[in-house]
Parts: C-alpha cells; sequence; structure tokens
C-alpha cells in the first residue's frame, strides 16, 4: 500500500486531517505545517474543505466531536472558551458520517470513495438513493440495444428474458430465487420502447 492508504484503517480524524484527505493530500507531512502556510500556498481546495468540513460538524450534519479554542489568563489558566471556535486539531470527524455526508453535497471520488467509477448514480447500488427496480429496467433497456437481442422477439419478450436471467442482481427474485414474475413485468413495462406491440421488426435468422 501507499503511504495515503494506511489512512484508510482510521475510523475517526481532526478537521485538518479530513480536509487535506478530501483534497487529495497525505496529513503525514502536511497536517502540522498547513496552517502556518500563507493561504495562496495551501493546498488548493483545501480552505474550502475545512470550512465545509468545520460548519457540518458544528451544524451536526457530519458526526464528530467538536472542540473549541480555551482562553487563558496571564499565568496560564484557562478563564473560557473563544465563542464560535473550533480546535482544528483536537475536534474530532466520523469518517463514515463524512463519506456520506461528501456524496450527499456530490463528491463521490477520491481518498474517501477508492472504489469510486463513472456510473451514474442510478445505477450505482452503493448510492443511498439507489432503486434495484429502477436499475434492473434501465440495465435491461441498454441490454436490448443490440440487434442480436431482439432476434425473433418483440422489444417486451427481449427485456422480460433479460429481467429473468438477471432477476437476483436487482432484487427481482424471492427467497428460493424465483424470479418475481409481477416485478419483472413492472420492469419491462417501464424499459419498453414498442408500447403498442406487435410483431418482432428485426429479422428472426
Amino acid at each position: 500500500m501507499e503511504g495515503l492508504d494506511y489512512w484508510r484503517l482510521c475510523d475517526e480524524l481532526t478537521v485538518i486531517q479530513a480536509a487535506l484527505l478530501t483534497v487529495g493530500n497525505d496529513p503525514s507531512s502536511d497536517q502540522v505545517y498547513v496552517e502556518k502556510w500563507e493561504p495562496e500556498t495551501r493546498p488548493v481546495g483545501y480552505e474550502a474543505a475545512k470550512a465545509a468540513i468545520t460548519n457540518a460538524l458544528r451544524g451536526n450534519a457530519i458526526k464528530g466531536k467538536l472542540i473549541p479554542l480555551y482562553e487563558y489568563d496571564i499565568n496560564g489558566n484557562s478563564v473560557g472558551t473563544i465563542e464560535d471556535s473550533i480546535n482544528l486539531m483536537e475536534s474530532r470527524v466520523d469518517v463514515e458520517s463524512l463519506r456520506a455526508w461528501l456524496a450527499s453535497r456530490g463528491i463521490r471520488s477520491g481518498f474517501f470513495f477508492p472504489n469510486a467509477t463513472d456510473t451514474p448514480d442510478y445505477l450505482d447500488n452503493n448510492h443511498p438513493r439507489y432503486a434495484p427496480k429502477l436499475a434492473a429496467a434501465v440495465r435491461a433497456w441498454l441490454a436490448t440495444s443490440d440487434v442480436n437481442a431482439l432476434k425473433g422477439k418483440s422489444a417486451k419478450q427481449a427485456l422480460l428474458k433479460w429481467l429473468r436471467e438477471h432477476a437476483a442482481e436487482y432484487k427481482l427474485s424471492n427467497d428460493e430465487g424465483t424470479p418475481n414474475e409481477q416485478g419483472i413485468e413492472e420492469c419491462a413495462k417501464v424499459a419498453n420502447w414498442q408500447e403498442k406491440g406487435g410483431a418482432p421488426k428485426t429479422p428472426s435468422g
């Protein structure tokens, strides 16, 4: 594994670590110094990520532990907290909550999404609003765009065939593995572009 990968072992991160990882930088070398650098020399996107994560932590949109900065008297005794402050090094961010929050903001690639693909949200079974029947209808429609899939069949027949063959993948089968015909019919109806039915339009040979 590369050095950055070991950060995947963490269940919690500081705000600085979370912001650096969000923009693709390794906190191992940068976390101690990044706040001392001039803003224009900090990693691209770091300031925005830090501000957004901080605000989300304050508003409970991200789970974690918010620790404020403290004021001290001349003797070094704490005299209270600084209003609306946050200790970037001591506050903690829950990684799973951060990942879900990033996804909700449209960020689904980068360090926190190592298995990210170019799959559209509606076909991504890791998406929080993934709907198996919708995905099945779309996949069936795409699969039957090949003329060979339509040989000797109407659009509906080809769609039904594909959906039955892939029923288990899209939760269209029961506990015994038998295809759920009602669910399959519903998906085929959505994907069917030959609504009027009729004889197959493609050669049967």
